[in-house]
């Protein structure tokens, strides 16, 4: 990929966007296909960099300044972006300052991306046992394995990337991204619009949400309108509410914030990375928990918020670090992954800092 002097800006939303953003820059935060940052890469065929407000200020190389967070909903806007840069008055063009928003604009993402990523490419054919039907398209990459299962693109797309694995008895439902390595377990039930990020393990039943990517969903129970982070693992059972019985808007906590604001109608669970839930967690309806949490002893719906490092499911016990460091590592190990030094220390100092 060529260097080019197309940057990524540092903005408000580094805060706003947690807890996605705590270990990562909202640049490498995935909706749809790609991550911000890749799918501008994507669109551009050159390097992206990421600066800070700082830096650009004091670097004049750069042409075309693109906020971190920018997602465009099509080829126009994305072409008027990459040739002129942001100036805030283009259509079709959104901003995404709040993490309760990555599932209500990941339909728009998917199929943005979808477009974006099949183009000049041909599919692999769709095996004669899989069940197909609706209009839009289907793609297959090669080295993907689909066995005995049903694909619906009535409402949108469906793209299963390399080395993914759709078991038999599976239900896909576009608009839809599978990620690559990822595993959808026989019997789920994935409606759209929903990204299974790379390496994830689904099943059960999964709506209009978002796995960023290595985690595990890999039993039964819901997840909808929700948002997943990194290396997360749900026990069996474990259920989202995105609905409240009054049908009234939702409320989510803000961590930047240190308030509650309102989220739209549907909202489910907010999950930072390396969190783990027991059997049978239910989560209250606009959950958001903080990064590294271990939760558990959930006797009914959970707090609003659980904080990071949680070592149950109220955050009155601290998970204890060599603890919490230990098993992210057994964790990463299951994928063959290991954390890298940068991690660890990001890890350590958001422990050290919270309260």
């Amino acid at each position: 990929m060529e260097s080019s002097n197309i940057i990524l800006t540092g903005n408000e939303s580094s805060e706003m966007l947690q807890p996605f953003s705590l270990l990562k820059k909202v640049a490498d935060l995935r909706m749809g296909f790609y991550t911000f940052r890749e799918r501008w890469e994507k669109i551009s065929g050159k390097e992206c960099r990421y600066l800070t407000e700082i830096e650009k200020a004091q670097d004049s190389s750069f042409k075309v300044s693109i906020p971190q967070n920018l997602l465009p909903l099509n080829e126009n806007a994305a072409n008027q972006i990459i040739s002129a840069g942001w100036n805030g008055n283009i259509d079709d063009a959104i901003l995404i300052d709040r993490a309760w928003q990555m599932p209500v604009y990941n339909n728009q993402a998917i199929r943005f991306d979808f477009k974006l990523s099949v183009a000049g490419k041909i599919s692999v054919p769709v095996p004669a046992f899989v069940k197909v039907m609706g209009k839009e398209e289907i793609f297959i990459e090669p080295g993907a394995r689909l066995e005995h299962c049903n694909i619906n693109t009535s409402e949108g797309p469906v793209y299963i990337s390399k080395d993914a694995l759709i078991m038999d008895g599976t239900f896909l439902r576009g608009p839809l991204f599978v990620g690559e390595g990822a595993v959808v377990k026989m019997g789920a039930t994935i409606y759209g619009s929903t990204t299974i990020g790379p390496f994830c393990i689904v099943g059960g039943e999964i709506k209009n949400s978002i796995f960023t990517g290595y985690s595990n969903k890999a039993h039964h129970g819901y997840v909808g309108d929700s948002v997943i982070g990194e290396w997360c693992n749900l026990g069996a059972g474990t259920t989202t509410s995105n609905l409240k019985n009054t049908g009234n808007a939702v409320k989510v906590w803000n961590i930047y914030k240190s308030d509650f604001e309102y989220a739209g109608n549907k909202c489910g669970v907010l999950m930072g990375d390396f969190t783990r839930t027991a059997i049978n967690t239910s989560f209250n309806t606009g959950t958001v928990t903080g990064i590294c949490a271990n939760i558990f002893n959930a006797q009914q719906l959970t707090p609003k918020f659980i904080s990071g490092f949680s070592w149950g499911v109220d955050g009155n016990i601290k998970y204890d670090m060599e603890k919490a460091l230990a098993e992210i590592i057994t964790w990463m190990n299951f994928k063959n992954r290991k954390p890298d030094q940068d991690l660890i220390e990001k890890i350590t100092l958001l422990y050290q800092n919270q309260q």
